[in-house]
């Protein structure tokens, strides 16, 4: 389906059963953002949200917030968008079949951008900052935000669109130090595209002229957070999904989105930055308040009957979940053809998606000889831990097989296999003082923490205990224990206090459990609430993996060093308290959930609404 706006796409929509619309009154300070986590928790409709108070503006969340409904909105570009990039993964098979490939290749040409003389559609109406839709999400946040901006530059160096980056980083457009309707705030991390552009300016002296994108056809959003080979145009690729070209002008020197509902346009000038945050964040915690640049507002244009287009995120899942499943759907082995033997991967989304990495892969080093150790297993880690974003993860987990299929999406089965071969003596592989995702909070600093790999091949060398050994839960100095899956168990602990006290802590367990057979279990996790955290497979994924720094604590029942390499001979074990350096929780907030539980109660105004949609 081609949409020339997203006004389109939402009728569609609702002409599917995929649309609510609220027509009360709601605030955008916090209820907004409390109704769409409620709606996406039952697997609910898109929303879009009539009377916002204090905006004339109409506002729209969930579009993506299920699977199901990208596929639908896509329905009929998906096949020749996988098609396109599985050609590019084996442009072999375009000459072996060039008439089936045909149309996929006609459909990558009809979709460059398009550069559209501006008559009246963006451009209709300047409007300040103020008046848009000012969404706060939750109550430690330091303002209104946008969350599904779609933040334009190019390279100075070579102006124009197609060496342009189209990405999705926060803005921030309210509180802290900004002076409102002038200054707005930019907060982009490590390996992307815009950070290249903003130091090739910053060399010339020279403003980075910057185009934020808001609403528009809903490819346009995809785009820009899609993970896109280098060479490949964000914009290219929105016209591919969308099967309409991305339009395009300028307008005082900066490039416009014309089928945008709203444009922001603004420089950036070298060494110009404000605190920014704290903000809500995907991995459950509120990133913190950092400093990042200032962008100084230049215009801010609304077209005719503009709809805002924003998501919530928290603790995983939430809609940028279903972002990444569609990813997934759409790029299929493409990864994995970018890095020799590997399978495939998966971000477990979980875990806050970075934190936690599984990978598949080949083991052919020693074809001579039974291959019973990984080798080419850690020559793919490494290629993985350079490659774009896959760089950021902080735990690595690489397994294979000659003769089993290994399903790194099905995380339980994945870690069963991994965990029932890893021999923690060999195969534990740190990187220490490097660099980490911008929001995990769990390293030593922003961007910067460790690494681990955890690499395992060969035959089964435990069987995975399925319950609880007596012995840990009657450990002196810790409480309770809980199983998360089979051969992990969760012990509570007393609230961190210090590295020193953690190490004497971990002594102490490692001095009662080292004459104790514990064959089942491989992870063992130390935890402020071991019920809470042994509950779900999500939470062991959750409190684990975004807890954690690797080299500070990571510990083990008979550990040692022999050569610089760390080891242990019993059960791995993971200091996943939290630390005092740790952003906090996301945490509701009670009066807005209880004026949100009237509206969804029998008899509430979204009552008939949901429960006809869900």
């Amino acid at each position: 389906m081609s949409y020339p706006s997203l006004e389109a796409c939402l009728i569609d929509l609702e002409k599917a059963g995929h649309l609510i619309r609220i027509k009360e009154e709601v605030d955008p300070n916090l209820e907004m953002a409390a109704i769409h986590l409620r709606v996406y928790e039952m697997g609910g409709p898109a929303i879009l949200f009539e009377n916002v108070k204090g905006s004339k503006f109409r506002a729209v969340s969930n579009l993506f917030g299920t699977l199901e409904r990208s596929k639908f909105i896509f329905r009929k570009s998906l096949p020749a968008v996988k098609k396109l990039i599985k050609l590019r993964a084996n442009p072999l098979e375009a000459i072996k079949h060039p008439i089936d490939n045909f149309t996929a290749g006609l459909a990558a040409i009809k979709a460059l951008p398009l550069k559209n003389p501006i008559k009246q559609p963006v451009t209709y109406q300047e409007i300040n900052i103020s008046d848009l839709p000012l969404i706060k999400h939750w109550p430690k946040d330091g303002g209104a935000f946008v969350t599904l901006p779609q933040v334009y530059t190019e390279d100075i160096d070579k102006p124009g669109i197609f060496n342009a980056n189209l990405g999705m980083y926060r803005i921030q457009l309210t509180g802290n130090d900004y002076e409102l309707n002038k200054e707005i705030g930019l907060h982009y991390q490590l390996h992307r595209g815009i950070g290249v552009h903003q130091t090739k300016a910053n060399k010339k002296g020279q403003p980075l002229k910057v185009s934020c994108f808001i609403g528009g056809p809903p490819s346009h959003s995809v785009a820009a957070v899609m993970p896109l080979p280098e060479g490949i145009s964000e914009m290219t690729f929105a016209g591919l999904l969308g099967s309409r070209r991305f339009r395009y002008a300028y307008k005082d020197g900066f490039c416009v989105s014309t089928d945008a509902d709203f444009v922001i346009t603004g420089e950036v000038y070298p060494h110009e930055n404000k605190p920014e945050g704290p903000f809500g964040d995907h991995l459950g915690y509120y990133s913190l308040q950092h400093t990042f640049p200032l962008m100084r507002v230049h215009k801010v244009y609304a077209k005719k009957d503009a709809i805002w287009a924003f998501t919530v995120v928290g603790r995983p899942p939430q809609e940028d979940t279903s972002f990444g499943q569609l990813i997934h759907e759409i790029t299929g082995d493409a990864i994995p053809q970018e890095i020799p033997g590997l399978h495939s991967v998966h971000a477990v989304d979980a875990a806050g998606v970075h934190p936690l990495l599984l990978a598949v892969g080949s083991e052919r080093y020693t074809p001579y000889t039974p291959a019973q150790q990984p080798a080419e297993l850690l020559t793919i880690a490494n290629h993985i831990l350079g490659t774009g974003q896959l760089s950021l993860a902080k735990f690595l987990f690489i397994t294979g097989s000659a003769n089993q299929k290994i399903d790194a999406q099905d995380t339980l089965s994945f870690m069963t296999y991994l965990l029932e071969r890893i021999n923690f003596t060999r195969d534990v592989h740190f990187h220490t003082h490097t660099t980490m995702d911008t929001l995990d909070y769990s390293g030593t600093g922003i961007n910067s923490g460790s690494k681990v790999v955890l690499a395992a091949y060969g035959d089964k060398i435990r069987d995975l205990s399925n319950e609880v050994p007596a012995v840990l839960n009657k450990l002196e100095g810790f409480g309770d224990a809980g199983l998360a899956m089979p051969g992990v168990v969760c012990i509570t602990a007393p609230s961190y206090t210090n590295a020193q006290d953690a190490a004497s802590q971990m002594n102490a367990l490692d001095a009662q459990l080292s004459n104790t057979p514990l064959e089942g279990i491989a992870i063992i996790v130390i935890c402020d609430d071991a019920g809470f955290t042994a509950q779900t497979l999500n939470n062991y994924l959750w409190v684990t993996y975004t807890r954690s720094n690797p080299s500070h604590d990571i510990y083990g029942i008979g550990a040692f060093t022999q050569n610089k390499h760390w080891g242990c001979t019993g059960p791995l074990v993971i200091d996943a308290r939290i630390k005092p350096h740790h952003a906090p929780v996301l945490i509701k907030d009670e009066a807005v959930e209880k004026r949100v539980d009237q509206l969804f109660e029998k008899g509430g105004s979204l009552y008939s609404l949901i429960s006809t949609q869900v």
